[in-house]
């Protein structure tokens, strides 16, 4: 019974080393990461919940990036900011938010009057970005157009929202990540982002059509330049090739043309975004399954994925 109780008691002392090791690990690793990327929402143009859309998510955009210093940047407020915005109110980091808009069209706007922090008082949120960015989301609460589109007035927010006006004319430094901008091929115009951290470089551009008929300073080979190198692209895929013939002009690219400009930048990482409403999970696997396809075919070492609306990287 001695002999049983000896070797129990080593047995446990043995254990507790090794989670006490193993929790030392996690946070070593987690000291290493640069940041971290959560997706919220991934889908284009309207949300699409239900049982078809459970892999790769149904709301529309809305980025979590977490900076190395800890401070929170938002891309976007679709229908997906709603639960990050009670995440954050729950682990109370709703004092110091970043929002950083890529453009005002409904499915990157209509997530922000349900989100919890805009209506709480110890909130402070910097929104900056697309030049109209400030004006699109307070028309998500007014806009004479109507008799009232929302039960609260934008005025009546208890949060403290500050419209920063630096990425239209230069670059917005937060802690030492240094975010600069590309304008997107788009109707009605918007922005892409770039994140520099360090010797790490995230790179996001949603809704931007890709074509040798691309407007002033948006043709594919700036674009190149400004992914040149980057360790993750995310870029709007919402098409097939096949596709894209009948939706010139919408302002978005198919995932053979994404993946020429990752390929021509030399991007490490393409994530595959702004999936089309009516693509179910099956469909989107089968884009990402084409896409690595073509990375087979150029010999390309690139990792390619498709969005999905909950899961992380860490960069």
């Amino acid at each position: 019974m001695l002999k049983l109780k000896h070797i129990l008691v080593e047995k446990s002392i043995s254990l507790e080393g090794i989670r006490q090791r193993k929790n030392q690990g996690e946070a070593s690793r987690e000291e290493l990461y640069i940041m971290r990327i959560k997706f919220w929402g991934t889908r284009g143009s309207i949300p699409v919940p239900g049982k078809d859309t459970t892999i790769y998510g149904g709301n529309t955009t809305c980025l979590e990036i977490t900076l190395e210093c800890g401070r929170t940047v938002i891309i976007d407020a679709g229908t997906g900011i709603r639960r990050l915005g009670e995440k954050l109110m729950k682990e109370k980091k709703n004092e110091d938010i970043h929002l950083l808009m890529t453009h005002i069209h409904w499915d990157h706007v209509f997530g922000f009057p349900f989100f919890n922090p805009i209506y709480d008082r110890s909130s402070k949120i910097y929104v900056d970005g697309n030049s109209n960015c400030f004006t699109g989301l307070k028309y998500t609460f007014d806009n004479k157009m109507g008799d009232g589109f929302f039960p609260i007035r934008f005025n009546d927010l208890r949060a403290k929202i500050t419209y920063l006006e630096k990425m239209v004319n230069g670059l917005l430094d937060i802690d030492g990540t240094v975010i600069d901008s590309i304008p997107l091929h788009h109707p009605q115009g918007g922005l892409g982002f770039r994140f520099r951290e360090g010797n790490k470089t995230l790179v996001f551009i949603t809704d931007n059509e890709l074509g040798g008929d691309a407007w002033e300073g948006r043709s594919p080979r700036e674009y190149v330049k400004f992914c040149k190198d980057a360790d993750i692209l995310i870029h709007d895929s919402q098409y097939t090739p096949k596709e894209i013939d009948k939706r010139k002009g919408w302002g978005h690219s198919d995932y053979k043309a994404a993946f020429e400009l990752a390929h021509n930048a030399d991007v490490k990482k393409l994530i595959l975004f702004h999936h089309d409403p009516p693509r179910i999970d099956e469909e989107v696997k089968a884009i990402e399954l084409l896409c690595k396809e073509l990375a087979k075919e150029k010999k390309s070492a690139m990792i390619i994925q498709a969005a999905k609306e909950g899961s992380k990287i860490d960069l």
